[in-house]
This record gives structure tokens, sequence and C-alpha cells, in this order.
């Protein structure tokens, strides 16, 4: 388990080489027909200590209404690669300048069987302060949470729902009245995996 001491020292440069090694991803065939998407994992620093940029998505929209989410979506035909759909999707709806974000890597694809989404999470670094402009229709609020609190284990807890009949396990780190869980936070547990990875 990573103390918050650690948290509060996060070296890019450790991250950036630990993710680099983890970047040839394969598409799981059982998934191949899954919609692309990105989503842009913000790491906050220039503050007390490291935060996550979160979003919750409001609650008319088709796809995870309501949801705590990073900001992302599909991807475009005009998108070059996952990097290149998350920095889109961030500056449309927070108003993140992509010259803002230092890319540092890649997480493993994340599957998502109830809506059909393969997800790439792309690491990003901004220094705060943060300007953000949120796309009302799309995103309800953005906030931070401090990594000192998601990447510790003791703050997870598995749950499970039926989905079609099947029953399917979940992660969820409720934060602050912030209901943190499902494919966010199996992303933000895959992300501590790594970040644990780079300190060692």
């Amino acid at each position: 388990m990573m103390n918050s001491a650690a948290h509060s020292t996060l070296d890019p440069e450790r991250l950036r080489r630990r993710l680099t090694q983890c970047a040839v991803h394969t598409v799981d065939e059982r998934f191949a027909m899954f919609t692309p998407a990105a989503v842009l994992v913000p790491v906050i620093v220039g503050g007390s200590e490291p935060t996550l940029l979160l979003t919750r998505r409001t609650a008319h929209l088709h796809d995870h209404p309501g949801q705590i989410a990073f900001p992302g979506g599909r991807v475009d035909a005009e998108d070059v690669s996952p990097e290149a759909t998350a920095l889109r999707e961030a500056h449309e709806e927070i108003g993140l300048e992509p010259s803002r974000v230092e890319l540092l890597g890649r997480l493993p694809d994340y599957y998502i069987p109830g809506s059909g989404f393969r997800v790439t999470p792309v690491v990003g670094m901004v220094r705060a302060p943060l300007a953000l402009r949120l796309e009302a229709f799309e995103v309800a609020e953005a906030f931070e949470t401090p990594l000192s609190f998601l990447l510790d284990p003791s703050n997870r807890r598995r749950g499970s729902l039926m989905h079609e009949g099947i029953a399917r396990e979940f992660w969820a780190m409720p934060w602050q009245g912030y209901d943190i869980w499902g494919a966010t936070a199996g992303m933000i547990v895959s992300f501590a995996e790594h970040l644990r990875d780079s300190a060692e």
C-alpha cells in the first residue's frame, strides 16, 4: 500500500516508463465488436497533494446518466489515436486545453459489457490551477479527489449487480457523497496498480 508521502512525490518520468512498458494492447476477441472509446485520467499536481479530476454526468444522458466518470467518449473518425480522443473529449466536456496536459501513457483497455464500450484510459498530468468550462448538456460538475484516498485499498469495496441474468462484480469507492463505482472505479484500481509498480 502506498502512503500519502509517496502520493505527494509522484514521479511522472517513472510512471511514464511503467505505462510505456504496458503500452501494447491486444483486443480481447470476445469484445471485438465493442465500440472503441477513450477517457483522460487527469492527474492534477501543484496543490497540497496530487488529485484525480472527475466529472458527474448529467442525468438525462443515454449512456451512464448521473454517474461519476473521467472526461471522455467514443472514438470519432477523425481521431488518430486514443490520446486524440481523450484530449478532444476533455476539451469539449470540461474546457481543458490539450496544451495543458502532459501525456504519460495508457492503462490497459477497460471493457464495459453493459454498454458495449472498449475504453482506453489515457493518463495525463495537469498543473493547477485549473480554468475549466463545463459543457452543461453532458457534465453536471467537475471535482477533484485526493489520490491518497483513491489509491488506498482500505477505501475500496466490491459490489455486484445482475445484468441480463449475469452477476457482474464492480469496484466502489464512495467519497464525500460521490458514488465512484463501476468502470471509473475499475480504471482507478488499474491506475493504482501501475502507480504502485512505478514506485518500486
